[in-house]
């Protein structure tokens, strides 16, 4: 849904954007992607699709999690791949759900009352990143993946279940049981605790 937006965005004259894909693959993670899909899915948008392979070595720090390394070492990759190639921004597919549950793990497990940013300037790297579908719900995605037919991921990480973010996941639906307004509530708290930095 993402790449869709950003490749309809590029045909724009003003502003002009450059738009390409990057997928990641985890080499010691078993789970996989039809890469001939999204190779004729990119070629169907009109946007170079650039296959990318990382791996990372568990022991070398026991104190994180899975789930943990493999998010760190994508976004490394990514990141090296763009500064390399001059990208000057890395547009990530995160919506509102994902922000917001973000911001509750951090609360709970961390003690810090800090998500996932819709725009940030990098630190390290000459890039920023962006999330466009920051204010999209999740569910909407779902309903729009499934009427247009986006093909699904041929095998799914086997560790998605057992995170914290799952565990999380249902506890935010619970709050949406409670208050069907909550998710705006939680983003009003989440902004006016990120404007007061």
């Amino acid at each position: 849904m993402l790449l869709e937006l950003l490749a309809a965005q590029a045909k724009i004259y003003k502003p002009q954007i450059q738009v390409e894909a990057a997928h990641v693959i985890m080499d010691n993670i078993p789970y996989e992607t039809d890469r001939s899909y999204l190779a004729s899915f990119c070629g169907r948008v009109g946007v170079r699709l650039h296959i990318l392979h990382s791996s990372f070595d568990e022991s070398t720090d026991l104190r994180k999690t899975k789930c943990f390394l493999c998010a760190w070492n994508r976004r490394k990759t990514l990141f090296q791949f763009a500064e390399q190639n001059g990208f000057n921004k890395i547009a990530l597919g995160h919506h509102m759900d994902d922000i917001l549950v973000t911001y509750l793990m951090n609360i709970t497990f961390e003690g810090n009352a800090s998500t996932m940013q819709p725009m940030m300037q990098m630190e390290h790297y000459n890039l920023s990143v962006i999330r466009p579908l920051c204010l999209v719900h999740e569910s909407w995605i779902k309903d729009y993946a499934q009427e247009v037919g986006f093909e699904k991921q041929k095998t799914l990480c086997p560790y998605e279940q057992e995170t914290r973010r799952q565990s999380m996941t249902d506890v935010f639906a619970h709050l949406e049981k409670l208050n069907p307004e909550a998710r705006y509530s939680l983003w009003h708290a989440a902004l006016g605790i990120n404007e007061k930095k």
